[in-house]
């Protein structure tokens, strides 16, 4: 596909979530069904190896297995995508954007080096070397906020000054006052923030989400996405809800017993019942449960009954 400009960058867009297999392999056919069911549920775009499709623990055969899957599906389908080259490794990230720009993604996502925290100098470093081996092809920077280095709206003018075509960003969010700021000095970046808090970003200008709640139902969370447009008090009335299943029933996952952001992830996916993909995840990370499941999607389906249908056969 043609690279995409800030302003095609919008909406809800989902991850595949890595099909772990118990011997710790990728179930390839799972994964492309997976791929195959986002791209039913007609969301506004698709990307490779966000946290939840486990990026940082993949090496480079699969890596390039998963990019060329996902090109080769969504392509089919004229369905955007992105390819996530994150990697601690800069060169790693570097070496895996070389070999997919072949690909033909309409963007590419990337984290800063992550072993010590950079300084902007080396920041705006990375980023030129990787903008000039992209070309055209535009760089999205996932920068959450357990990043080592968490950028300011102020930061983002400083890449953007320099010869690095930034066309979006994955951020954390903020009060009234940072959103603010982020529309006002950088009005040429796609910001994209959680999923759970999308209609309240919307509201201050985010342009759409990379989404956990897409990782519970992709076709509802994209119908959620939509209805911002014509009734975002609905909307924001279902936000509340969201927030109060991941605030009560999820969180404590991480806060109180120790799991990742990329383990709940899968638990939402599995909650959702739209995917094969399980709850396992690659050593040595620690898996929620299978048995967690029934009794959270009970939970949720009665905050959430909208988000629970006919079509998620894997109930």
């Amino acid at each position: 596909m043609k690279p995409l400009e800030n302003t095609e960058i919008y909406g809800n867009w989902a991850c595949p979530l890595l099909p772990i297999n118990k011997d710790d392999s990728i179930h390839i056919e799972k994964l492309g069904a997976c791929i195959d069911t986002l791209i039913a549920a007609n969301v506004n775009g698709i990307y490779s190896n966000g946290t939840a499709g486990e990026f940082y623990n993949q090496t480079e055969k699969e890596f390039d297995q998963i990019s060329e899957l996902l090109a080769e599906k969504c392509t089919a389908a004229i369905m955007p995508f992105q390819i996530g080259c994150s990697h601690m490794s800069p060169k790693i990230s570097l070496e895996r954007l070389k070999r997919i720009l072949p690909l033909a993604p309409g963007g590419v996502q990337v984290i800063l080096p992550d072993w010590y925290p950079p300084s902007m100098s080396e920041i705006i470093a990375f980023f030129e070397k990787m903008s000039e081996v992209a070309g055209r092809v535009g760089l999205i920077l996932y920068n959450p906020g357990h990043s080592k280095v968490k950028l300011s709206p102020a930061d983002f003018v400083k890449l953007q000054n320099g010869n690095i075509n930034l066309v979006g960003c994955k951020v954390g969010g903020g009060d009234e006052t940072w959103y603010k700021s982020m529309r006002d000095l950088n009005p040429n970046l796609a910001m994209f923030i959680p999923g759970h808090r999308m209609a309240t970003g919307i509201s201050l200008g985010a342009h759409g989400s990379y989404s956990n709640v897409a990782c519970l139902n992709p076709k509802a969370a994209q119908k959620w996405y939509e209805s911002m447009a014509g009734n975002l008090a609905s909307a924001l009335e279902v936000e509340k809800r969201i927030q109060l299943f991941i605030n009560r029933d999820i969180i404590p996952y991480i806060t109180e017993k120790g799991y990742s952001d990329q383990a709940v992830d899968k638990l939402l996916a599995a909650v959702g019942g739209w995917t094969d993909a399980g709850t396992r995840l690659r050593w040595p990370y620690r898996s929620i449960d299978q048995s967690e499941v029934v009794s959270l999607r009970s939970r949720c389906q009665a905050i959430l009954p909208e988000f629970f249908n006919k079509d998620m056969p894997f109930k």
